[in-house]
């Protein structure tokens, strides 16, 4: 790699410009400017952040309070985490379970339902240990 090369590459990753993007124009390979950047303290140069406007939809779920769109990241929602545990606590109605499998227990005989396990014998892990194990050394 010359000397105008590593320019380039120092000039188009304070541009913001990604590893990827660089060694295509400068005509090295992608490893290459990687390990550049990490000898030159270049690695942590992030693109600027377009910010889109807010609409005055753009609110929200829980506290109400605006909420700043990123341009080409998924839309937001919620302010927070603690907005989104809060509202979807609230609101469990609202949740889109498709794998809900329903089972009986095979060792106390009670009906249970388990989300995403289609393999789910027990009820409990008590009621695995019993019928297992008969019980364990208690008994």
């Amino acid at each position: 790699m010359d000397k105008y090369q590593k320019e380039q590459i120092r000039s188009l990753r304070k541009e913001g410009m990604s590893y990827a993007e660089i060694a295509r124009q400068v005509n090295v390979s992608r490893d290459a400017v990687i390990s550049f950047c990490r000898r030159n303290g270049l690695q942590e140069v992030k693109k600027p952040i377009s910010v889109v406007k807010t609409n005055a939809t753009d609110v929200c779920r829980e506290c109400g309070k605006s909420l700043i769109q990123v341009d080409g990241m998924k839309r937001r929602v919620f302010c927070s985490k603690e907005c989104r545990v809060k509202w979807w606590k609230e609101h469990p109605e609202r949740l889109n379970h498709k794998a809900v499998y329903q089972y009986t227990c095979p060792h106390c005989g009670k009906p249970f339902s388990a989300y995403g396990n289609s393999k789910r014998k027990y009820c409990s892990h008590a009621c695995y240990i019993s019928d297992r194990f008969g019980g364990g050394a208690d008994e």
